[in-house]
């Protein structure tokens, strides 16, 4: 007697095999490197977390993670198996959002990623206005280094990235397949603590700045390359005492505890001033931040909750 399966191909065997939910496990242990983690973040026991790793390495017939005492550490099969399992996550979320704005017409999901450069003004704005149109929208903001942010874009962890956009002679803007829109240009600013010596006199040169602490961006970071270039191009050495951040908080703290200074898009600076919190040294632009703007995948189109707030955010933008 014939074995029928041996005319039904590959694919179909496996997709017939495959189930979400094992998926789903192996997404959470991929992100928390644990099997221990990731019980406790979907609710489920250990054994049965195990137990969905092995089926799906049985149906997949290979090893997806290598067991050590520090957790599980993810194969070359897992690593494939991830990028690919974040994207199956991020379709099921597009197809939600897009039934749910065909039902009610008043909901959907999206998930925006962002830095410095927009989430202290512009980005508020743009939620607020998505807010006020359409309230049972879900937004998520997940904040990072444009190394981190375009990476999830591309598979479709993020909706859209709002921020300074990558410079076009840059490996990242050439790495995916990303349509970048300009909303404006920034320009940068020195900033410190209110009660910095330096804060209230108009008679400073960039060379004055160079024996006090710094707060630089870090070394993976494009805006690096501008804070060195701002002292280089003027004949200058760079700071010797830095630190090397790019957290928010962590800066305006440092700033407001030591005499520390740093470069900040002037939109941004502005913001903190008027909160009270920093103050703008009166050294007037110290060259262009680059191109703020938002970047989406070029080969999907946004989902209409992302439509919505793409709209919001060029009127948010509109306003400067």
């Amino acid at each position: 007697m014939s074995d029928k399966r041996a005319n039904i191909p590959l694919t179909d065997v496996m997709l017939r095999r495959l189930k979400l939910k094992p998926l789903l496990i192996f997404d959470r242990v991929l992100s928390s490197s644990s099997i221990a983690g990731a019980a406790r973040e979907l609710n489920l026991t250990q054994p049965a977390v195990t137990k969905a790793i092995q089926e799906l390495e049985a149906d997949l017939d290979v090893a997806l993670f290598e067991r050590t005492n520090r957790g599980v550490t993810p194969t070359c099969y897992g690593n494939l198996l991830g990028t690919r399992v974040k994207t199956v996550i991020a379709e099921l979320r597009y197809l939600t959002d897009e039934l749910n704005t065909f039902r009610t017409g008043d909901s959907g999901h999206v998930i925006i990623g962002t830095g410095i450069s927009a989430s202290a003004r512009l980005l508020p704005q743009a939620i607020t206005k998505l807010k006020q149109q359409r309230p049972g929208v879900l937004v998520t903001v997940r904040d990072g280094p444009t190394d981190q942010l375009f990476p999830a874009l591309s598979t479709g962890e993020i909706d859209i990235v709002v921020g300074r956009l990558p410079e076009r002679d840059l490996p990242l803007a050439r790495m995916y397949a990303f349509q970048h829109e300009v909303l404006y240009r920034e320009a940068l600013c020195a900033v410190t603590g209110c009660k910095h010596p330096l804060a209230p006199r108009h008679d400073i040169e960039l060379r004055d700045l160079l024996d006090w602490p710094w707060i630089f961006p870090l070394q993976a970071s494009p805006a690096r390359l501008t804070a060195e270039h701002l002292f280089l191009d003027a004949g200058l050495s760079l700071p010797v005492n830095v630190v090397e951040s790019l957290s928010l908080l962590t800066n305006i703290g440092l700033m407001q505890k030591t005499p520390s200074i740093s470069l900040m898009p002037r939109a941004v600076a502005e913001h903190f001033s008027e909160l009270g919190l920093l103050s703008i040294l009166k050294l007037g632009d110290l060259g262009d931040f680059g191109d703020i703007g938002y970047s989406i995948r070029a080969d999907r189109a946004p989902t209409p909750a992302a439509k919505v707030f793409i709209a919001c955010l060029k009127e948010a933008a509109a306003e400067y």
